[in-house]
């Protein structure tokens, strides 16, 4: 069989891959480049990105995930011209309920951005709160959903206008790199690229180490989510994101029903997840010690998987110890706040590129992204 050929292959279709595949495109217009998504499902974003109850929160995560998601906050809000047709972020503020016995963790979230709301304000954002048991809330008002569909939709659609490609079914099974050039064995047909991206998520080092290269060290961790349906539920739609500061759980409205997770994060092998229905229980156990809800029904559920570095930073650049090999994973469940900047910053190294700019400027120092550091 022919081998299909590009400049660049990128190994994953979730939003590692596209966000890329797209920056790479808008690129394309000076260097006439040759772009294939290879993903290994019947449909992009099917893993961990489609499974992500996304939000755009400045104040989640270590330093440098929070300012990759500062500086993607003005292509979420302001995409470009032709990249939806719609917004991809709505506003939803996150309210938390803290205990006389985590009094000491206010301080940390204040510096985060957190601001102190009265009890009153607090009720009225939440009216099923049961207040008494909380000495504080806490408030981030800048916190917004983000619609994950749309955001994929809008950069598979850069890709394929500027004539890139997306192959599905295609999943790398063996490599190696012959007079420059990787020769890739995927179950799609062989494929030929002078440049391999290996943006594969939890998968991203079997794929690695099926093209000879050393893994990362990446950890892929189990996060449960369910849609339930209650007493008390039917006018969810406008609550903000809740969670108690013990972080037992957190819970938003999604579809005019209420998302809720036990924010769990267990180690395992790569595979297609489920959800863990006894911390599911747990979690809606303790939503009931914060609201005066009672879940009757658990409409769905399901489980993705969130990748980390040792770190817990993602992996982005050039591996030193394999021509051609470029690292794009381990966003650690960030992957959707951090899409554009994070993305930006790949195609620029990618491309021998100076970092851009907005994203110094923001606070990210590359080099604590680099494979091997």
């Amino acid at each position: 069989m022919t081998a299909r050929t590009a400049d660049i292959a990128i190994i994953g279709g979730g939003i590692a891959g596209l966000s890329l595949a797209a920056q790479l495109a808008w690129r394309t217009s000076q260097l006439a480049l040759r772009i294939m998504v290879l993903e290994a499902e019947a449909h992009p974003g099917t893993q961990a990105s489609g499974r992500s109850a996304a939000n755009w929160e400045p104040a989640f995560g270590p330093p440098l995930i929070r300012a990759l998601t500062r500086a993607s906050g003005p292509f979420l809000h302001h995409p470009p011209v032709g990249f939806t047709a719609a917004p991809l972020v709505a506003r939803r503020p996150i309210l938390m309920g803290a205990t006389a016995a985590e009094a000491r963790l206010l301080p940390g979230l204040f510096a985060l951005g957190y601001q102190e709301c009265s009890r009153a304000e607090a009720i009225a954002m939440l009216p099923a709160l049961r207040h008494a048991g909380f000495a504080a809330f806490l408030l981030d008002t800048v916190n917004a959903d983000v619609d994950v569909d749309l955001v994929l939709q809008g950069f598979l659609r850069a890709l394929k206008g500027s004539g890139g490609q997306l192959i599905c079914k295609a999943r790398v099974t063996a490599g190696q790199r012959l007079d420059g050039v990787w020769q890739l064995s995927t179950t799609a047909g062989p494929v030929a690229a002078a440049v391999v991206v290996d943006a594969a998520g939890a998968w991203a080092d079997q794929v690695a180490q099926s093209l000879g290269v050393a893994p990362a060290g990446l950890v892929a961790k189990r996060r449960s989510a369910a849609i339930v349906t209650g007493i008390g539920l039917d006018d969810c739609a406008g609550w903000p994101q809740f969670a108690p500061v013990s972080d037992t759980f957190y819970a938003k409205p999604m579809g005019g029903k209420l998302m809720i997770s036990p924010a769990d994060a267990d180690a395992m092998e790569p595979h297609d997840a489920w959800a863990d229905d006894y911390k599911l229980a747990e979690a809606i156990e303790a939503m009931s010690g914060m609201l005066h809800v009672t879940v009757t029904r658990m409409e769905r559920s399901w489980g993705g998987l969130r990748t980390f570095a040792p770190d817990g930073l993602p992996v982005v650049g050039f591996e030193p110890n394999a021509d051609g090999f470029f690292w794009l994973a381990g966003q650690g469940g960030y992957g959707i706040q951090t899409a554009p900047a994070l993305s930006d910053l790949a195609a620029a190294l990618l491309m021998h590129e100076a970092v851009p700019a907005y994203v110094v400027e923001a606070g990210v120092d590359a080099c604590l992204l680099a494979p091997r550091r």
